[in-house]
């Protein structure tokens, strides 16, 4: 039987846009890394280390770029989260048809930098891996029957509205923020949605909140019961709340999951729960000429940082989605799956997923085990 989580899959970039499926392997990969903050100073240089192997066994040529501080670094010395020299470092990356590999980077920068290079699409996949269905909370069974793509609209709603905040005659404070969706985007995200759910399983939830936000719920539900015939793709309507129970208790009703920016992001950190640990998620942002931007779901994780116990598959996997979608190499993605499989196979694994009878290694030490196995999948071998 074909293992599913490592055989080599299609990839979600091309259903953005045509500027997303064109790369040529020949081409020089460009990469520019932005490390972040927090425990991304441990996580993305553990990745960079698996690309070296990576590029040792193939014809392939590659140009990493460090970039700048982001978020609240980045903050203190220049007054805003995404700087200029960030924004010119990034927009260099894109010229040269490369993708950006980020750590985590608090204050607005995720935001801002989607706005910035219209970076509308955001996919989650959720898709457990076999060997860590008794790691987590959830009951294997349940976690067994999770297959998912998440798809969050990137640049309208709450996360990218307009707030004030004023004194009033009484000495009371008054926080304001409005936001606004409006057709066109949501046709966009949807057009997304559609194909890619009419390329699986042809289900598509849309997560929305009709009761308490019924204009824009209303707008969303219009554009894709127009849309939906066009792609004979089955449409579902949940409510956010319900959808975030539905997600945990019966995750095999799921397919490709829409939503707007925040409900999306609600989601795609209750999803992690089916993957055992928000250290494994991972996503990919993207906009319709091809640039990307490739993350961890966990976040800086300041408390933790620096102790050597985050957990570096989530942005190891980011590192394979990378290559497979922005360079069109699945092989790479597919080989670096496998060595993590095989790490976790021999009973090794990080604090946050522990398990009976396996050993607790730290971030450095899981990492360079998990190179190991590349390294030995990859003995005199060219890719």
């Amino acid at each position: 039987m074909i293992d599913e989580v490592t055989a080599v899959r299609p990839r979600l970039a091309p259903f953005v846009g045509a500027g997303c499926g064109s790369f040529d392997p020949a081409s020089l990969h460009v990469v520019g890394v932005l490390q972040g903050e927090g425990v991304g100073t441990e996580v993305v240089p553990a990745a960079l280390e698996l690309l070296d192997v990576l590029r040792a066994h193939t014809a392939r040529k590659f140009d990493v770029r460090q970039g700048g501080p982001i978020g609240f670094p980045a903050k203190a010395l220049h007054g805003e989260s995404l700087s200029g020299e960030v924004i010119e470092f990034v927009a260099n990356i894109f010229q040269k048809k490369g993708a950006l590999f980020c750590g985590p980077g608090g204050e607005r920068f995720v935001y801002d930098l989607r706005r910035k290079f219209d970076l509308f699409c955001k996919f989650t996949p959720l898709e457990p891996l076999p060997e860590l269905r008794r790691a987590g909370v959830l009951r294997p069974e349940i976690v067994a029957s999770a297959s998912i793509v998440a798809v969050r609209e990137n640049l309208g709603g709450v996360y990218q509205g307009e707030w004030t905040t004023r004194l009033d005659d009484d000495g009371s404070t008054t926080a304001t923020h409005t936001f606004n969706y409006n057709d066109r985007v949501v046709r966009r995200i949807l057009k997304v949605a559609l194909a890619l759910a009419a390329s699986r399983r042809k289900r598509l939830h849309v997560v929305l909140k009709p009761g308490g936000i019924p204009s824009i719920s209303k707008l969303w539900r219009d554009c894709a019961e127009e849309m939906a015939g066009e792609y004979c793709v089955a449409l579902f309507e949940q409510e956010i709340d319900n959808a975030v129970y539905q997600l945990i208790a019966n995750p095999e009703q799921f397919d490709v999951i829409l939503s707007p920016n925040m409900f999306g992001d609600v989601l795609a950190d209750c999803g992690s729960l089916l993957l055992a640990s928000r250290g494994l998620s991972y996503s990919g942002n993207f906009n319709e000429r091809g640039f990307a931007v490739y993350q961890t779901g966990h976040g800086a994780a300041r408390d933790i940082s620096g102790s050597d116990v985050v957990n570096p598959i989530g942005q190891i996997l980011s590192l394979g989605m990378m290559l497979h979608e922005s360079f069109n190499w699945p092989e790479a993605d597919r080989l670096l799956r496998q060595a993590i499989r095989l790490t976790l196979r021999q009973g090794l694994c990080t604090r946050d997923i522990a398990m009976p009878d396996c050993q607790v290694l730290g971030t450095r030490a899981f990492a360079s085990k998990v190179k190991e196995n590349l390294s030995a999948a990859l003995t005199d071998r060219k890719i």
